[in-house]
């Protein structure tokens, strides 16, 4: 397996972001779904993609207080 260079993998990481907002909250997780489902077409190997998974789900942080939305108050 080839890496992506850390500038493809900034650029992508932009647009997802991009990709995420555009699809807006009540779509979000439909939206990477579908992205995932894609992805994985694209890999074609069901345990490289169980891998990553599994892989994504233990790396993912816990959104810290900065990332939340303000409330009216805050």
């Amino acid at each position: 397996m080839t890496a992506l260079p850390a500038e493809a993998r900034d650029r992508l990481y932009a647009e997802c972001a991009r990709a995420i907002t555009e699809a807006g909250p009540e779509r979000e997780a439909l939206f990477l779904a579908r992205l995932a489902l894609l992805l994985f077409e694209q890999v074609g190997d069901e345990a490289r993609c169980r891998t990553a998974l599994a892989d994504a789900l233990n790396a993912l942080p816990v959104p810290s207080l900065s990332a939340s939305t303000p409330t009216n108050g805050d």
